[in-house]
């Protein structure tokens, strides 16, 4: 099946820029924190995903349809009621995990923190290197 063409795509746009727009203050350093430790752990230099996704790495992402795409290992998006995090914890196989995790809540591939200070930063770090492994 050919590659679909995804709407959200990888661009040059700067991370820091985008992160310097986010008005909290709270919300805004952990967003550079988050930065931070997922780059450390993949290895990988952050890029903007459409206007307001920071993601690191490649994968090709194959649905059950045969549909492939370009996508990113890992990522998040600091959104106004939360910071969404992508591809970072499966909820239906790291309940273990995510119950260390502290505040937070899940949604079908997704994670959802209020803030750094809601959870448990180590657990959080665990969650980012197992899906970093997975992806490897």
């Amino acid at each position: 099946m050919a590659k679909a063409q995804n709407k959200t795509q990888k661009t040059d746009d700067s991370v820091e820029k985008f992160l310097n727009t986010i008005k909290e203050e709270e919300k805004r350093k952990d967003c550079f924190e988050i930065v931070k430790l997922m780059q450390k752990i993949s290895g990988d230099e952050p890029k903007m995903w459409g206007s307001a996704i920071i993601g690191f790495g490649n994968i090709q992402l194959r649905y059950e349809s045969g549909r492939e795409l370009d996508w990113f290992k890992f990522g998040f998006s600091p959104r106004k009621q939360n910071i969404v995090l992508y591809g970072v914890a499966n909820p239906e196989k790291q309940k273990e995990e995510l119950k260390k995790l502290g505040k937070h809540k899940t949604g079908k591939g997704c994670l959802y923190i209020n803030s750094l200070k809601d959870i448990d930063t180590t657990a959080f770090e665990q969650l980012i290197k197992a899906a970093n492994e997975r992806k490897k």
